[in-house]
């Protein structure tokens, strides 16, 4: 990650991009990597920001399909994994979820979580078609919190697709330690039916509990597309149905996968990503659970922390290519 725009007088606040003030394609350029970004229709007519990072002169190694976290985008710091794995070979695909960054929906509203993996499916098949060259790679995906579980309903629903899971603190199961007791997923169930849309669940500070760095909470804090609002009643009803879900087919998980996650992690639960690789029927699996570490590993933590997990994941990938 660029650094040194950071020391200059100027304000923080006025930053476009998390590395400072290098256009894009300048900065995807002084880092060997081209990137693309468009808008692509899913099947059932919503309008999604795509963004894409590949090597700029070898025929990549293989493909990664991103999947951001809840409240997130793919156009802020999200962009320093893809552009990391860019330069090392590999091409990366990603796209605003309904309700996200660019993409249409209201923010952070997402009503029907199988619906949103209709839209990974079509947006990635349309990659693959697109670019032949890409249909012989190893095909892996990549998520983030709420992503982890959209990439393992997405296996779930079509085991042979995809040779690997890179999950980053995945939300795969809402821990007994945090999830609601009843009667209290009863009442937000009663009441989402009537007003879904309502943001109104009360919640900790998601940038404060997941960035330890204090320069990294000012850098993330300055998204102009993060949500910042309380979550709405109709997606806390439907994460805690997914997770649910998800948390009663770990058994069912055969995907080769690497999970990651920090022992300080009070967004997901640690716990759970231990449970994944103990019931997970994956012959391949491999867990890192980062002493002292926060939830957002990728970016939040000190950057030689960063280095260690991002190494961690280049070597997996390595190991499969």
């Amino acid at each position: 990650m660029e650094r040194k725009e950071h020391q200059t007088s100027q304000p923080l606040q006025t930053y476009p991009y998390f590395w400072g003030n290098t256009p894009e394609e300048d900065y995807y350029t002084n880092h060997g990597i081209k990137s693309t970004k468009s808008f692509f229709t899913s099947p059932r007519g919503l309008t999604l920001f795509t963004r894409s990072w590949q090597p700029i002169t070898a025929l990549p190694r293989g493909t990664i399909f991103m999947v951001h976290g809840y409240g997130n985008d793919i156009s802020w710091t999200f962009q320093a994994t893809p552009i990391f794995l860019a330069q090392h070979g590999f091409a990366c695909f990603a796209l605003d979820l309904q309700g996200h960054g660019q993409s249409h929906g209201l923010r952070a509203f997402v009503p029907n979580i199988d619906l949103v993996i209709d839209d990974c499916f079509s947006f990635f098949n349309f990659i693959t078609t697109q670019n032949p060259n890409l249909e012989s790679l190893p095909k892996f995906l990549f998520g983030e919190s709420m992503g982890g579980a959209i990439c393992l309903l997405m296996h779930l629903r079509n085991p042979s697709l995809f040779n690997g899971a890179i999950l980053i603190a995945p939300m795969c199961k809402i821990s007994d330690k945090v999830k609601p007791r009843w009667p209290i997923p009863e009442i937000l169930r009663f009441v989402a039916k009537f007003v879904p849309t309502l943001p109104i669940v009360p919640t900790p500070d998601l940038l404060e509990s997941s960035v330890k760095t204090p320069e990294k909470k000012v850098i993330a804090g300055m998204n102009p597309m993060r949500y910042r609002g309380k979550p709405r009643l109709g997606t806390v009803v439907e994460l805690l149905r997914i997770t649910d879900y998800v948390g009663e087919k770990l058994g069912d998980v055969r995907i080769p996968f690497i999970v990651l996650h920090g022992s300080a992690d009070v967004v997901t639960d640690p716990d759970v990503s231990r449970e994944l690789y103990e019931k997970a029927n994956s012959e391949d699996k491999t867990i890192k659970i980062y002493e002292g570490m926060m939830h957002s590993l990728l970016f939040g933590e000190t950057d030689e922390n960063v280095e260690i997990v991002r190494r961690d994941i280049l070597s997996w990938l390595e190991d499969r290519c």
